[in-house]
């Protein structure tokens, strides 16, 4: 999954949290994703453009690190 935005991520099922590392460092959770849209985003060619155009502005979100 090389991406020049995200380094990579985690989904968590039992919360839909789907977290990504960024390649600067950062990391954010996306609250309430459910799987339809994590395989989605798994499916995506460009994940940075599929979290850009979907999951950043469909998800509440909160930066852990």
């Amino acid at each position: 999954m090389p991406s020049s935005v995200i380094h990579h991520y985690l989904y968590f099922p039992e919360t839909e949290i789907l977290r990504i590392i960024y390649q600067s460092g950062a990391v954010y959770d996306y609250l309430n994703v459910p799987q339809k849209i994590l395989d989605n985003f798994r499916a995506a060619q460009s994940k940075g453009k599929f979290l850009n155009k979907v999951i950043k502005p469909g998800f509440k979100f909160r930066r852990v690190e």
